[in-house]
This record gives structure tokens, sequence and C-alpha cells, in this order.
């Protein structure tokens, strides 16, 4: 049995180009698409993640979020020195409240936002029933 090398050796010239161009043409489309593929796949990943934009977005920043449904979710947004309570959903931005006393960085830190929405709530709803 030869090696396949010694093969290759013994065929012609012309025969022996057109294979070998279309090895490299195979292997140039293969990894053409391959990088497509993997451009692609770190786009999703990065839209699942959602990872926020490098933007510089001096003054406005999302203090906290919580998920609400599969799209809705309510947030936090510091616009300056003042922070507002937001209703987000795949069709619409709400600004539910203005925090009267901004949370501080310990309060962010040691409280999870779930109890702190609902004081934030409570103290909204006394405010709107003592008017």
């Amino acid at each position: 049995m030869k090696p396949k090398w010694l093969g290759l050796a013994f065929m012609p010239s012309s025969a022996l180009a057109t294979t070998t161009n279309q090895i490299d043409l195979a292997t140039t489309f293969g990894s053409l698409l391959f990088v497509i593929a993997f451009i692609f796949f770190i786009a999703w990943l990065l839209k699942r993640m959602r990872v926020p934009t490098l933007m510089n977005q001096k003054g406005l920043s999302v203090v906290r979020q919580l998920p609400v449904g599969t799209k809705e979710r309510l947030m936090i947004v510091q616009a300056g020195d003042e922070q507002f309570l937001v209703g987000v959903t795949a069709h619409s931005i709400n600004m539910l409240s203005k925090l009267e006393k901004p949370l501080t960085q310990e309060e962010l830190e040691t409280s999870p936002f779930s109890g702190q929405l609902s004081q934030l709530l409570k103290k909204n709803d006394k405010t709107k029933a003592s008017h």
C-alpha cells in the first residue's frame, strides 16, 4: 500500500493544482462561515446578558431593577441627584413616583430591592390618602 502523499507526487500538475485550490477554497469558506456564526453567537450572548451600552451616560443611571414579568420590570433611575421609580414594559416607560428621599449606597447594599419597593409603595399610598 502506497502512502497518500506518494499518490499526489504522481498526479499531473494541473490536477494537483485543482485539488489544492479546491481545498484552499473549502478551507477559506469554512473559516468564513465559522467567523460569521461566532459573531452572531456573541451578539446573541450579549443581548441575552443585557450588557449595558458602552456609551458614556453622565448623570443618568439605573440604580436597581426588579423583573415583574417576561418583559416588564420596575426600576429606580437616578437623574442627577433625584431618583425615580419607573415601570418599563415592551411598549412603554412610565414614571410611577419620584422618590422624596433618594436611596443611599448603604441602603442599596444591605436591603433587597423588593423590600425597598414595598416600603416605597406604602409611603406613596399614605401620601395619596392624605391628599
